[in-house]
Formats: C-alpha cells, structure tokens, sequence
C-alpha cells in the first residue's frame, strides 16, 4: 500500500517544522485579535461554482468531485473562503455588533492538479476572511498578517505586490475594453482563453500557457479605468502600507485567479533564487459580492490564503531551522517495582505543564543513560525502591551534573526554580 500521488507523510523533523508554524500562525492569529473557524472538508458542488467561479481553473479542471450514498452532487473543499463565507451567511454572523467579523482558518484542501514542488493535490492553507468592513485599513491589516509571519520566521526578501480591480462599474468598463482589445487575436490563444474571452475575458490575463505572448503584454490595464471611488481605495491603501511600514509595489498584471474579487489584490513573494519564477507565497484581496452571490445579505469581504507546502519550501531553501523546545524530565524506574510511582510522578509533572518522558521498555541503567543522551532532557529522575518508600526522589540536572533528593511535595516547586535559572 502506497501513499495516493500528490500526497506526503508528515512524521519526524518536518512534523516539528509544521507543528512550530502552526503555533506561530495561532498566537499570531491572537494578537490580531481574528477568531478560528472550521468548515467541513467536502460541501455541495454548488457552493465552489458560485463562490469560485465557473471560468475559474480550479471549478473547471482540479475539483475533486463526488456523489454521495444519497445521490448529492459534493466536492472536496479547493480553497477555503467560499466554505467560510457559507457559514458566515448559515450562522448569520452578519447579525453581530460588532463587526467587522475577522476569522482565520487552518486546514487541508484538494486539487486534482499535476503534482511538482511544493504543489499537491493535497494541501493545507491558511487563511483568514474578513466581513463587515469596506475600509481600506482592513486590507492593509490584511496584507500585514502574512507580511509579519514571513518575518517572524525569519524570511529575507520578502515583497509585496498589489493592484486592483475596481469597483463593480470599473471592472464592468475594463471588462469591455478587454473585449475589445482581444477580439482580433483570440484565435492565437490557447483554447482556455477562447472560453474565457466569452466568460470572464479578466481571466484571460492569469493564463499561464500565453501570457509571455506580447498580446498579453501589451493589453489594457485596470488602473485606467478606474472610478474615482476606487482610485480613492486603492490610494488609501497604499497609504495605510506605507504608515506600517510594509515596502510595496504596484503590479497591474496582478489579477488573481478567482472570479469574485474586487478592489484590491495582491500577492506577496519570497526572494528565493531556488524558486525560479515561482515566487509568490500567498495572495487575496477584497470580494465585496461574495457573501451575496452565495445568498446572504450585501456585506464586503476582504481575505488572503497561504500554502504550508509553499512555505515549507521557501524555509528550506533559505536554510532556516527552529530549535526544538527540550524535553523537561526523563523517568526511569530501577525496577518493575517502581513503575507504578513512576507513573504516577510522571502524570503529576505534566499536568503542572511539564514535557516528560520515560522508560517504558524496563532498560538496564547503562541503557538508559545512553537514552538520556539522545533525549538530552533538563533533568533526570531515578526511581528506586528508596524513592518510593520515602518519597523522595533523586533528580539529576542532566546539563550541570548536580544530583540532589528532592521531597515528592517540593518536587514542582524545586523543578520550575532550576528551570528558571
């Protein structure tokens, strides 16, 4: 038995990698103040063709899709805000307070795609989805979330790249440009194209088989036609970045490839040669007709995703490692007698929150040392038939070499002052 294609074990070195980031991106996540949601792995089909987009390359060629035992139509989630945004209109957090709503999610999606570096079939993002706000602040404190994971990671080269689609009167007037520009040419692109010309002729500028053709290079760009409303976001944007101190820089071909955004978008990149023109980490922006277009009331939407896989990558790339917190305590009874306090001491020392391991194999005493040695635990702890009878037990602190008998109730209190010193 093996493994489905596109998928990987975690287990080990990498285990600890993912499980640091994780904690990074939670405690992140709180300073931010954002609140964790969780949406089902696989929902109706219907929700990823209205939420995505039909013109999008995800619905139309990577969606795992699948009948149920009752004959309904279902699909593994490809992303995550559609999912998210369902359950903001299902648990009508629309009706809060206070919003805005601000929510961040972690999990795995599925895309049936041509695995290669750092892209799986299987994967995990996360992301977070704001609703409530049309304030421009919000997409600068947006931006800023990923902008500071990467640093506190300790990424180099980190930019930012941002541009925007406008309004719905915008995008409806660049729409019609585009049209016009690409009616000549759209038999010298790529079947795709031809399909989106007549859909979503945006789209048409996220193509990835001809966007390197000057056609492409040389269409119209949305910043033209934009409203004054939407030059007035986009400026206040950037002024936001520019006050957090987040360097940036505008990129008109900067169109995402998802349907339902509006206004700003943007991508933020990683200066890895290794990466070759595969730079970007994670990208969102502002969907203002989302939340409608899956059925609730009219309510702006701003968010962003970020690959693990992507991230994982880049942090092996640049060489960058993360210690990993020693263990507190190792146990060890001297015989069978024993193994039952040392279960009991061993309870005791985690529920006052310290990581513990012990012998469990009932290893000779040289065995156990050299154990200690691969472990390189804090302290030692010796459970011999003295121990049990007096409570007392002998603690070996295993970096300075000192051995004392501690008391069983001075035991946590003995231990969390040697930590702290």
């Amino acid at each position: 038995m093996q493994k489905p294609k596109g998928t990987y074990d975690v287990y080990g070195d990498l285990g600890k990698q993912i499980q640091y980031i994780e904690k990074v991106i939670g405690a992140m996540m709180e300073k931010y103040h954002y609140e964790y949601v969780r949406t089902p792995i696989f929902e109706s089909k219907e929700l990823f063709h209205r939420g995505v987009g039909d013109s999008s390359d995800i619905v139309t060629k990577e969606t795992y899709d699948f009948q149920d035992r009752a004959g309904r139509e279902m699909t593994l989630r490809p992303e995550g805000t559609a999912g998210v945004v369902r359950s903001f209109i299902e648990n009508k957090l629309y009706g809060r307070a206070t919003l805005p709503v601000k929510t961040w999610y972690y999990g795995p999606m599925f895309r049936y795609e041509r695995p290669q570096a750092g892209r799986y079939r299987e994967f995990y993002q996360f992301g977070v989805e704001v609703f409530g706000s049309n304030d421009p602040l919000i997409d600068a404190e947006i931006i800023s979330i990923p902008v500071n994971i990467y640093r506190f990671l300790g990424l180099k080269g980190i930019k930012v790249k941002i541009n925007s689609l406008g309004d719905e009167e915008s995008r409806t007037a660049y729409k019609k440009a585009l049209k016009e520009y690409f009616k000549p040419y759209v038999n010298e692109l790529c079947e795709d194209c031809k399909v989106r010309f007549e859909k979503n002729p945006l789209r048409m500028l996220d193509c990835k088989v001809d966007h390197e053709k000057e056609i492409m290079k040389n269409a119209p760009t949305i910043l033209s036609y934009l409203n004054k409303e939407s030059e007035e976001h986009f400026k206040h944007l950037q002024d936001y970045l520019k006050a957090m101190e987040i360097p940036f820089e505008v990129d008109e071909t900067i169109v995402r490839g998802l349907d339902y955004y509006t206004h700003t978008v943007f991508e933020v990149e990683a200066d890895i040669k290794e990466f070759g023109s595969q730079k970007v980490l994670c990208g969102g922006g502002r969907y203002n007709q989302l939340v409608e277009t899956l059925g609730g009331p009219s309510t702006c939407g701003v968010g962003f995703a970020m690959g693990m896989e992507r991230l994982l990558s880049a942090l092996e790339k640049e060489n960058i490692t993360f210690k990993e917190e020693s263990l507190d305590c190792y146990l060890f009874a001297l015989s069978e007698n024993e193994k039952e306090y040392v279960a009991y001491l061993s309870n005791l020392l985690r529920m006052n929150g310290f990581s513990v391991t012990m012998d469990y194999n009932q290893k000779s005493f040289k065995a156990n040392f050299k154990q200690v040695e691969r472990l390189n635990p804090k302290f030692v702890l010796i459970i011999g038939e003295e121990e049990v009878k007096d409570k007392k037990i002998t603690i070996k602190n295993n970096h300075t070499k000192k051995e004392e008998k501690i008391k069983e109730e001075h035991l946590i209190e003995y231990l969390d002052e040697e930590i702290e010193m």
